[in-house]
């Protein structure tokens, strides 16, 4: 039988599924895995290093259809930032349910939990990269070290908050994952609540007159 002479990433995203899930197992080898789908096994190394890289690809792959949709949508751009990231969150998940059967499989593949972990990594990054572009406001507080701080403590929170409803997704067993949906909003809605800067604002105002005021006095 001829080789294909042609192969694209998402060609091996949808191969390395489809045989993750007939089988409930990585291939042994690319090899084996080449063979299996008729192409040769150079062109795997054109995108992907290992199986590992190709995993983190799939995780991101769903990040960036997420993406696509929400730019797609004409009053995406209009939303505020806890508006556009609730609707990330449910056509995150949506995609995710629509794989779902591979999602359990690739985060449940290894006993050790932080193994299963790495296929996150690239989702991660592209994650953060997507909560940076929300322009999520924090208190200012003109020192460049800790407004950095802070906004690096805002995206691990938001990384550990997408993970943490990830494993609520997970173990959801309701119709439709309607738990999940619920779970969503009075989280995303929670956290934004908690950033609420008009207090937080007033609060270090307040504190920057009364130094003030106290050096004056002195």
């Amino acid at each position: 039988m001829a080789k294909k002479k042609i192969i694209t990433e998402e060609q091996l995203i949808d191969f390395y599924m489809d045989y993750a899930l007939e089988h409930n197992q990585q291939p042994k080898t690319v090899y084996a895995f080449a063979k299996v789908n008729n192409f040769e096994e150079q062109k795997f190394y054109e995108f992907f290093a290992s199986f590992q890289a190709l995993e983190a690809a799939i995780f991101k792959a769903f990040l960036d259809n997420t993406l696509k949709v929400l730019v797609s949508s004409e009053n995406y751009d209009t939303f505020d930032a806890r508006t556009k990231l609730l609707s990330f969150y449910f056509t995150f998940f949506e995609n995710l349910t629509a794989n779902r059967s591979y999602v359990m499989f690739a985060l449940n593949q290894h006993q050790n939990k932080l193994k299963n972990l790495k296929c996150l990594t690239k989702l991660r990054q592209e994650f953060i990269n997507y909560i940076s572009t929300l322009d999520i406001e924090v208190v200012e507080t003109q020192q460049e070290k800790i407004d950095k701080f802070q906004e690096r403590g805002l995206q691990e929170s938001a990384w550990l908050q997408l993970l943490v409803t990830l494993k609520f997704w997970m173990e959801d067993d309701s119709p439709g994952f309607e738990k999940t949906d619920i779970f969503i909003e009075k989280s995303i809605n929670t956290g934004f609540d908690f950033l609420d800067v008009a207090p937080l604002k007033s609060l270090f105002d307040l504190g920057k007159f009364l130094f003030k005021e106290k050096v004056k006095m002195q």
